[in-house]
């Protein structure tokens, strides 16, 4: 089964230090690319994370969020400098005097005020969180994310491979169209010659060499075969994933089908199998927004 690259997943454990949580969030791109979010102290642990991550989510674009609540009573990672409070308390008695007003200095008022009130220094608040119990939360949020990933891509496969029955069908038109276009072509060369030449019969050697040289211009046999070879293999490996990355290989199976699909429009020269070989297009185009998000 294909996985998407659109996933969410979270999870949480208790720990001495607190209640720790990880959220994950994955988008499409092309190459493994990892964001992380964490508290001061646990830069330490990155690449640890990145490496598991990258275990179960092989591929795009993953926002990773580390906090950690240490709950009440807890130290909140805050200093009061009461000297600093003391000396811009005095500070404004003296100039309630100078002014003559009446002074009425509250703690709201003094907590406001530049320096008073500062988060300790990142380097003292050293986080201890045990490597396993990070490792574990944050397998356990890449799991969940994988699980989303996994529904996301069977709805994937279904869009894929309608968009491939649907290729089938114009396909199946234009095969059974090619033939006929020759012979009415045939046939409009010939009224044409006669209109021209009055009551002088056409040469009909000239008209079938004309015509022959008009079916190897036209011949789109090869074509047709390549394209639904190419259609095949993409639905084999559609078929054949197993959670393995396969976007990339999908994608040049996908470039390949554009290609024939091009050519047989360049060769089709009649109108309704012209209109065909674009619904041919627009699934390959189909496919290829699918692709986008294809793990």
């Amino acid at each position: 089964m294909i996985h998407s690259m659109t996933g969410y997943g979270e999870a949480a454990r208790e720990t001495d230090s607190g209640r720790l949580r990880v959220e994950i969030r994955t988008v499409n791109h092309r190459f493994f690319n990892a964001n992380l979010r964490t508290p001061p102290g646990c830069e330490r642990h990155h690449a640890r994370i990145e490496r598991w991550l990258k275990e179960s989510l092989p591929r795009g674009h993953v926002s990773y969020s580390l906090t950690l609540d240490p709950g009440e009573g807890a130290d909140p990672g805050l200093l009061v400098d009461v000297e600093r409070a003391r000396a811009w308390a005095g500070s404004l008695e003296n100039l309630a005097e100078e002014l003559g007003l009446e002074s009425r200095i509250g703690l709201d008022a003094l907590i406001r005020l530049k320096g008073v009130i500062r988060s300790r220094e990142p380097a003292r608040l050293q986080i201890d969180i045990d490597e396993d119990v990070l490792r574990g939360v944050t397998e356990d949020a890449a799991n969940a994310a994988v699980r989303m990933r996994r529904a996301e891509g069977e709805r994937l496969k279904a869009d894929l491979l309608g968009a491939l029955a649907a290729m089938r069908e114009e396909l199946d038109r234009v095969e059974e169209r090619a033939p006929a276009r020759l012979a009415e072509e045939r046939d409009r060369l010939s009224a044409a010659i006669e209109e021209l030449l009055g009551n002088v019969p056409a040469d009909p050697d000239r008209i079938a060499r004309e015509i022959a040289h008009l079916a190897e211009r036209w011949d789109i046999n090869e074509e047709i075969v390549r394209l639904r070879s190419h259609m095949l293999v993409f639905e084999e490996t559609l078929d054949g994933a197993d959670g393995a990355p396969v976007g990339k290989r999908l994608g040049f199976i996908m470039q390949e089908m554009h290609r024939e699909a091009n050519t047989i429009g360049a060769k089709a020269n009649d109108a309704r199998m012209a209109e065909w070989v674009m619904s041919l297009k627009g699934g390959v185009e189909r496919i290829r927004e699918q692709l986008e998000n294809v793990q």
